[in-house]
């Protein structure tokens, strides 16, 4: 595989994401195993946007535990149950969320104090069913806004 190249810093966000779904494309239709494209996908997202932690955790249904899936970032928490945290609302609600200061969020998680925002996004299969979540912090206030959500979500897409 041909080496990805950097995108430009002054690029605006949305423009960033154009192209690295386009890279996405192109890593995940050339391979099938979900747990292979997720590290891609963390890889690509950090070169990217240097979050400070990116990462997805799977759906455990018998234990009803999402569990730590690939990521990029310093150590995380290794299962989270269904409703608790940012991450376990998300699985449990189905619908991505936004938190601005993770801080001020009753039901955080906190893996790091370093986190102050965060955005999750669910994944689902093709049935529509909940698989896995797609967890993204980063270490300064307010980061994630609607351009986040909504090519984040073609991104997860790209996982069914």
């Amino acid at each position: 595989m041909q080496a990805i190249n950097p995108i430009d810093p002054n690029t605006n966000k949305a423009e960033k994401y154009q192209l690295l779904l386009k890279q996405a494309e192109a890593i995940v239709s050339s391979e099938s195993d979900l747990i292979a494209n997720m590290a891609n996908l963390t890889a690509l997202l950090k070169d990217t946007f240097n979050w400070f932690w990116i990462g997805f955790y799977r759906v455990d249904s018998s234990a009803n535990q999402l569990i730590l899936g690939p990521f990029q970032g310093p150590l995380a928490c290794t299962r989270i149950p269904h409703g608790k945290g940012v991450c376990g609302e998300v699985w449990a609600a189905g619908t991505t969320q936004i938190v601005d200061d993770v801080n001020a969020h009753p039901n955080h998680i906190a893996c790091s104090s370093l986190s102050q925002s965060e955005i999750v996004v669910p994944i689902t299969d093709e049935a529509g069913e909940i698989i896995a979540v797609l967890d993204i912090d980063s270490d300064t206030l307010a980061t994630f806004d609607e351009v986040d959500e909504e090519y984040l979500q073609q991104l997860v897409d790209l996982l069914k």
